[in-house]
């Protein structure tokens, strides 16, 4: 048995596999997200450690025999949030995550001070990612910054937890901008953007390479042997790609969860920073991929169903869905930056907004017109891809939004290529987890790494299209209106 740990950003997800290739069991526990401030995103690292904990007691208590064949441990996880560890390894203050923004100002120093950053770290500096965070830090927490040992990612705390070392992957370092992505290797130059060393960064390791054992009083508490092997492990996105398949160059998903993410393999590495992608190291040793990200893409539906007091999003979904094609052309529009935006636009201080609302517009309505957004924001990331050299037939469509049949065929549609679902969607992360556990155990990419059963395909719908292009060109235009009134 592989057991695969997931820490994301509302939940932390565990899931036990066999060597047969058969999911036995999954598990979550939910976490929380404090903003103690317009644009800040935090949580407390020793949140996940406790989620961890409560979906790993459930596991065992629904598959003990299997639970207690667990061989080896897989780690995926949210990446870019800064954990800042002392001398004694005491967590220094909240974790501040992917999705927040306060950074932007030192981006465009670090930008300013390093015009060779995009080439080395493979994409512009972003709010999102580490580094900023930390060049942040320095200004306005200076007594903070002075006690900083290590600084680790969300994951790698979990793995800290497991086996009392500091080790980070290169796919999940590779979102941190201090990694020099094409060397698979910290960089100086990068470092001293932030006033950091190479001594205060986690061991790199690759992520299907063991980081560690389980260590007697991890053990004890979870239950289960010392010594179990622990992978390096993987980003979240790396890791949907590890438990889809994805591994070779030209395959890819897209991710519909908190975020929207399309993710394609590359056999090289291949930036292109001026299109706001990201060129990442992958999961297996000797591959990268490219990257295009959104903030707010399934959470923007989550927004709107507890705006509208709507029981789920499932419900909303359902409203929307049973539009007309004339109900459909005649709704709003929805540009969906709640939390700024990456791709394309590198924008962390632009809002979300609803254009062309009338008197007629109904939850219905809106709720569709959310969706859509969500499909534009993500065409805009497909194109940014094609300009950056990528040339993708098929994506795996993952994460919570890949239960809307509506969603999936919108956006075959408007990328243009087939979109397929699998059963095990909804699991990406947590088990690519258990199968960089797997590798780590000693199996090869060949016999781990298969793409899971095919649900359903969606094919690009030429009527679809015809309703969809002109709604496409108006969204397109509606952003740099705004950036034009906001100047």
């Amino acid at each position: 048995m592989f057991l695969g740990i997931d820490v994301g950003t509302s939940e932390v997800k565990v899931l036990l596999l066999d060597s047969n290739h058969h999911v036995i069991g999954v598990s979550g526990s939910s976490l929380e997200i404090s903003r103690p401030h317009s644009g800040h995103s935090e949580q407390e690292p020793a949140a996940w450690w406790t989620a961890t904990q409560l979906a790993l007691s459930e596991l065992k208590s629904k598959f003990p025999p299997q639970y207690a064949a667990i061989k080896a441990i897989g780690l995926s996880g949210q990446m870019h949030g800064a954990v800042l560890l002392d001398a004694n390894n005491k967590v220094l203050r909240p974790a501040i995550l992917w999705n927040d923004t306060r950074s932007a100002k030192e981006c465009e120093e670090m930008m300013a001070d390093l015009p060779a950053l995009p080439q080395i770290a493979g994409s512009l500096a972003m709010p999102g990612f580490t580094a900023p965070k930390l060049r942040w830090l320095a200004k306005r927490e200076p007594d903070v910054f002075k006690q900083i040992a290590k600084v680790i990612l969300p994951k790698d705390y979990i793995r800290f937890m497991l086996t009392g070392e500091h080790v980070c992957d290169m796919s999940d370092a590779s979102g941190s901008m201090w990694l020099d992505v094409e060397k698979r290797a910290w960089s100086q130059d990068l470092l001293k953007l932030t006033g950091l060393t190479e001594a205060h960064m986690p061991h790199l390791v690759e992520g299907s390479a063991t980081s560690g054992n389980l260590t007697p009083q991890a053990a004890l508490t979870l239950g289960l042997e010392a010594g179990i092997v622990v992978a390096g492990g993987a980003g979240d996105n790396a890791s949907s790609a590890v438990g889809m398949g994805a591994v070779n160059a030209g395959e890819g998903f897209l991710s519909l969860g908190t975020s929207g993410v399309l993710f394609v393999v590359t056999p090289t590495y291949q930036p292109n920073a001026a299109s706001a992608t990201h060129a990442f190291c992958h999961a297996i040793p000797g591959r990268w991929h490219q990257m295009s990200v959104m903030l707010s893409a399934a959470s923007c539906l989550q927004w709107v169903a507890k705006l509208l007091g709507a029981s789920s999003e499932a419900v909303l979904e359902a409203q929307a869905s049973g539009l007309s094609a004339a109900q459909r052309a005649s709704a709003p529009l929805f540009l969906p930056y709640l939390s700024g935006e990456r791709t394309p636009h590198n924008d962390a201080v632009t809002r979300g907004s609803f254009h062309e609302l009338s008197n007629d517009t109904d939850a219905a309505a809106l709720a569709y017109a959310v969706i859509e957004g969500v499909s534009f924001g993500l065409a805009d990331g497909m194109r940014a891809l094609q300009a950056a050299g990528c040339d993708v037939k098929q994506l795996s469509l993952v994460g919570g939004g890949a239960r809307s049949a509506l969603w999936a065929q919108q956006l075959a549609t408007l990328l243009n290529i087939n979109i397929v679902t699998h059963e095990e969607s909804a699991a990406g992360g947590a088990l690519g987890a258990a199968r960089l556990g797997w590798l780590a155990n000693g199996a090869s990419v060949a016999d781990v790494c298969l793409a899971p059963k095919i649900s359903r395909t969606y094919k690009p719908d030429v009527e679809e299209l015809k309703l969809l292009a002109p709604r496409y060109q108006r969204f397109r235009a509606i952003y740099p209106a705004l950036k034009a009134i906001q100047k």
